[in-house]
């Protein structure tokens, strides 16, 4: 699949990259990726997806836009507000790149129907903000063989990492069971600022671009953590795949 030469002029500063090249560009192109969550990782991963040129970004969501999403969503706007967040994310992302094939879906995604929408893509992006939708993507993704990101925020901090199949535990590996209400907060019970959204949602942008063209080091096996209050970001080595794993394990 060629590029044209708007596209060339457009992704110029990415074609100047030894590593990614015309060929990344192209591998770009020809994929797909499923961002779930609309809100504030959704956004800068979604965005900075459609600017780099992967052909099909699917968004699913099943809320709308209230005016507390506005501190970090920045894929919606003051005029978007009780839009659903699907329909306000493809208009920002088809104005960002013309490209770009958008599918919003506008579901909550379910044990019922996780399979479907992940099954035409090639890497998915975590970017939901509660414990059951992330354990949910990720027994779907190990199940189906998908390769996903996981990112999660809370007040001044992040982190995130990345499930290769086959490549390092999963997030049942390290986590376990979904907590019981009151066990963990939420970002919603306990906060979040709007640049820690962006840090994380951003590196999970960079993460599926290096997967999809085959170059770099992905974070498998490891997890990075980001306190936006200090300044710190640490690399976390995780342990092996755990061979009882619920989602992954030889059982």
């Amino acid at each position: 699949m060629s590029l044209t030469e708007e596209e060339r002029e457009r992704y110029s500063r990415q074609l100047l990259i030894p590593e990614f090249g015309e060929m990344g560009q192209e591998k770009l192109k020809q994929s797909k990726v499923l961002v779930i969550g609309a809100g504030g990782l959704g956004s800068p991963a979604s965005m900075y997806l459609a600017a780099a040129g992967v052909g099909t970004i699917g968004i699913a969501d099943s809320d709308v836009v209230d005016n507390s999403n506005l501190q970090r969503q920045i894929l919606h706007g003051t005029s978007d507000r009780n839009r659903l967040k699907v329909e306000s994310a493809a208009e920002t992302l088809r104005d960002i790149n013309p490209h770009v094939k958008v599918i919003p879906i506008h579901t909550m995604v379910t044990a019922e129907n996780i399979q479907e929408l992940i099954a035409d893509y090639d890497f998915v992006v975590d970017a939901t903000d509660n414990f059951k939708a992330k354990f949910l993507i990720n027994d779907g993704c190990v199940a189906a063989g998908k390769a996903y990101s996981h990112g999660g925020i809370l007040a001044f901090s992040g982190q995130l990492m990345t499930y290769v199949p086959g490549e390092g535990p999963c997030y049942r590996c390290i986590f376990g069971e979904e907590p019981k209400p009151g066990e963990a907060p939420t970002a919603k019970e306990a906060g979040v600022i709007g640049p820690v959204a962006g840090i994380i949602g951003s590196m999970q942008a960079a993460e599926a671009i290096k997967y999809l063209i085959g170059k770099g080091k992905l974070l498998t096996g490891r997890m990075v953590t980001v306190d936006a209050f200090t300044m710190r970001i640490r690399e976390i080595p995780l342990p092996e795949a755990n061979p009882d794993c619920k989602a992954c394990g030889c059982h």
